[in-house]
């Protein structure tokens, strides 16, 4: 047999989805399995989002334009001007979620072997879209005894060489929940002027920022058109996750124009998606304000429940709705498998995130997981008290 490519070889699987036939096994086993390793929330998504399904007169649904439908482009104009973003309808291409963005972003940019540098941990599958476009990712490591802060811009320089092309940062973070202040955007402006790269910043979770934090977006900066690329989705901002609707805005038009044309070579995004979020656009603000509010409840319970568990280092996130939690475990990965295989509390268990893999540095985040604290305030206590139980008796607690 023909052997497979390099690429299939060094394509990672997802920590996230890893342990599913460990999940499943514990399903068919009759437990109940509280899923807090996915940003998947059980929030609902709103009526008007679901009504364009409902109620569209399409007959004939139709190849759209390879950018994204003109319509739904002209409502993101308005849309991203609430927040002090300017830009036009064709300085945005609509993509299949925000992990086409992403990787939209990296073709356009970057040759084979070129590097990028990222502050890790950062959302794992970062590292499969570098696999797929032949990018290598060059990590900076922030430590939660800083908050996850940005670390400092001189270790970052540090790594640069003559290969680094771009450097990307998630804010609000996934996956510590982090938001990067003025001065860090700033002090990442001009290291990227100075070192003449690119600049990206995946934006996903705008909405979800709690205690009156301010967050920075990459088109707050000036004098950077030519260089900063907005990475954007729908996802979690109205709870859709399927429904797979992301994009890329820039001001640089050689991007643009390129990530145009690798959208012609996979045709459109899907249509009836679009109709679907333009219509989202609309959602009124006491949509988001109950969501808010209910996130930042599950995080008060995560953190009121992680406070009786003796060993847990964990920091309140500042947005988006996860955390990382250091583990007094030799091995959380093994850990996290053990909850499922060999533990049970009344009948259920817990599927957790191992933390090794949001980070790019061997042996990193060995005793982290990460909780998406995306369930109903009950699930998530429950969550916690059976994480609580099983540390009291797992052979592996340090």
């Amino acid at each position: 047999m023909p052997e497979l490519s390099k690429r299939a070889v060094q394509m990672p699987p997802s920590p996230i989805r890893k342990l599913v036939p460990f999940a499943e096994a514990a399903k068919k086993k009759g437990l109940h399995v509280y899923n807090i390793n996915i940003g998947q929330p059980d929030i609902s998504s709103p009526v008007n989002f679901l009504n364009a399904f409902k109620n569209h007169q399409i007959n004939v649904l139709e190849y759209g334009h390879s950018a994204g439908l003109w319509e739904y482009r002209d409502e993101l104009v308005k849309y991203y001007a609430r927040f002090n973003i300017h830009i036009t309808s064709d300085e945005i291409v609509v993509t299949n979620g925000g992990s086409e963005a992403i990787i939209f972003a990296m073709l356009a940019t970057m040759n084979p072997g070129d590097e990028i540098i990222i502050p890790e941990p950062f959302y794992t599958n970062y590292n499969g879209f570098a696999v797929e476009a032949g990018v290598k990712i060059v990590p900076v490591t922030s430590r939660i005894e800083n908050a996850f802060a940005l670390p400092p811009i001189k270790e970052i320089e540090n790594k640069i060489s003559a290969k680094t092309k771009a450097v990307m940062i998630c804010s609000p973070n996934n996956p510590t929940g982090y938001i990067y202040t003025k001065k860090e955007m700033e002090d990442l402006k001009t290291l990227t002027i100075e070192n003449d790269l690119f600049f990206f910043c995946d934006e996903v979770y705008r909405e979800l920022v709690f205690d009156g934090d301010v967050v920075t977006s990459i088109f707050h900066l000036n004098g950077i058109d030519d260089r900063a690329v907005m990475l954007d989705s729908i996802s979690k901002r109205y709870s859709v996750c399927g429904a797979r609707i992301g994009c890329l805005i820039t001001h640089n038009k050689s991007i643009l124009d390129t990530a145009l044309r690798l959208g012609q070579a996979r045709l459109c995004p899907p249509t009836m998606e679009q109709l679907a979020a333009k219509e989202a656009i609309n959602t009124p603000q006491s949509y988001f304000e109950k969501v808010i509010a209910d996130y930042k409840n599950r995080r008060e319970v995560v953190f009121e429940e992680l406070a009786k568990i003796k060993g847990v280092v964990a920091l309140k996130p500042q947005g988006a709705f996860y955390t990382i939690v250091k583990l007094p475990v030799k091995d959380a990965d093994d850990f996290a498998v053990w909850l499922l295989k060999d533990f049970e509390s009344k009948g259920e268990t817990v599927m957790l995130a191992p933390g090794n893999g949001f980070y790019a540095t061997p042996g990193k985040g060995k005793d982290e997981v990460r909780i998406a604290f995306v369930l109903n305030t009950a699930a998530m206590r429950r969550s916690m008290e059976i994480i609580r139980e099983a540390l009291e008796v797992y052979p592996g607690r340090l």
